[in-house]
């Protein structure tokens, strides 16, 4: 399984990924709450996904990138997730931060916020909700840590892609590359595998091809 950007051009996947809809439940308050998984799409073994967020087949590849002269100059830095992460400590787990992942998916702010919780992890109820909040960050900017065993508390994903859907922000998010699924650079760069990735698919990311969250500000559709 491996998703292959092209300059200028689509996401190619292979090795048959899943796909589906995966849309930001809310809560009363408008806050990131749960996932809701739709129904699996359509794919072959091999398919193209749209990145420039022209496609009028999306989110499939029309060949509308060439026609438009899309600049999906890559411009992400290749730095281990450890690298840029900043280290928040808590008595019980800590969190790390790479906030240049951030793909607005806001599951970080309800109940007072992830970084203040932290501070609290001795506690179980603040333990529970913490660990569930960081885990949906979609994009992995957000990693809790179990300081007992120094290993992080990471969702047990299938390798799959998700289409984003964001009803608060009324717009439609990044592709959710899940499972630890390899990610090669048009330059055949192999960036880190993680088990949480946003790519971009609006074609506006100042951080190719990963989502920094313009999606919302643009209020890109699929």
């Amino acid at each position: 399984m491996r998703i292959q950007v092209t300059k200028g051009g689509p996401y190619l996947v292979s090795g048959g990924i899943p796909l589906s809809r995966q849309t930001i439940g809310a809560d009363a308050d408008g806050g990131s709450e749960t996932w809701i998984a739709g129904a699996p799409l359509p794919h072959q073994e091999k398919y193209a996904l749209c990145r420039c967020g022209e496609s009028s087949s999306k989110p499939y590849c029309d060949g509308t990138h060439a026609r438009i002269d899309f600049d999906g100059t890559e411009t992400a830095s290749r730095e281990s997730y450890s690298q840029m992460a900043a280290l928040f400590d808590g008595p019980e787990l800590g969190l790390t931060d790479a906030e240049h992942l951030c793909a607005f998916g806001r599951f970080c702010d309800p109940n007072g916020q992830v970084w203040s919780q932290v501070a609290q992890t001795d506690d179980p109820d603040v333990r529970a909700t913490f660990t569930r909040q960081v885990g949906n960050c979609p994009a992995g900017r957000l990693v809790a840590w179990d300081k007992t065993t120094g290993m992080a508390l990471e969702p047990d994903l299938p390798k799959s892609i998700g289409l984003i859907e964001d009803p608060v922000e009324q717009c439609s998010g990044p592709l959710w590359v899940r499972g630890g699924i390899a990610i090669t650079a048009a330059d055949g760069f192999e960036y880190e595998v993680r088990n949480r990735v946003t790519l971009c698919r609006c074609g506006a990311s100042r951080n190719k091809p990963f989502c920094d969250g313009s999606h919302a500000q643009i209020k890109f559709h699929d």
